[in-house]
C-alpha cells in the first residue's frame, strides 16, 4: 500500500468498515476484459477467515464469467466527506475503504445457499435469525460463496 500511514491494520476496524458497508464491487476478468458489478453483499469472519455471500439470477454475464474464471477483487467504501480548502490543491476526500481478494464458488446444495442467503440477510436487514426459502426460490438464485485470500483497509479521516 503506497500510503501505509492510512492503512488500517486493527481486523476489528476492518470489520466495522465491512459492517457499514451494504453494498461491494465485484471485480470480474473475461479474456483480458475487467468487468465490475456491484451487489449486496453478507458475511462471516471465523477463526481469522472472512467468507463474503452474494446472490443473484442463475444466467447472465457474472455467471457466465464466474464460470469461466473464479478469481475475483471486490471493494467496499463509504463515509465520504469533502475536504475543503483555500486552493483547489488544498480539496481532498475522506473516506474509508476496503479492497480484497478470493476465489468465487457457486453453491449448489441447499444448505449452503440457505447458509449465504441468512448471512446475506443478517447484513442487509440486521436481522439475527434463520429465514425460510421454499424450493421453488432455492433453485431461482445463485449463491456464491467467495473465500478471501487478503482484504486491506485504508481511511483519510476528516482533518
Amino acid at each position: 500500500m503506497r500510503r501505509s500511514d492510512r492503512e488500517i491494520t486493527d481486523i476489528e476496524e476492518k470489520l466495522e468498515i465491512i459492517r457499514r458497508n451494504k453494498v461491494l464491487r465485484l471485480g470480474m476478468a473475461e479474456q483480458n476484459q475487467p468487468y465490475i458489478v456491484p451487489l449486496n453483499f453478507g458475511f462471516e469472519y471465523n477463526d481469522g477467515l472472512l467468507t463474503l455471500y452474494i446472490h443473484g439470477a442463475q444466467e447472465g454475464k457474472k455467471v457466465d464469467i464466474l464460470g469461466r474464471n473464479s478469481q475475483v477483487c471486490f471493494e467496499m467504501d463509504g463515509e465520504h466527506s469533502l475536504i475543503t480548502g483555500k486552493e483547489a490543491a488544498n480539496y481532498s476526500f475522506a473516506y474509508e475503504s476496503i479492497i480484497g481478494f478470493g476465489t468465487a464458488e457457486r453453491l449448489t446444495g441447499d444448505a449452503e445457499k440457505i447458509r449465504g442467503l441468512n448471512a446475506l440477510m443478517k447484513h442487509q436487514a440486521g436481522e439475527d435469525r434463520e429465514f425460510s426459502y421454499t424450493e421453488a426460490q432455492l433453485r431461482a438464485v445463485n449463491v456464491y460463496r467467495i473465500r478471501v485470500n487478503s482484504f486491506t483497509g485504508k481511511r483519510r479521516p476528516r482533518p
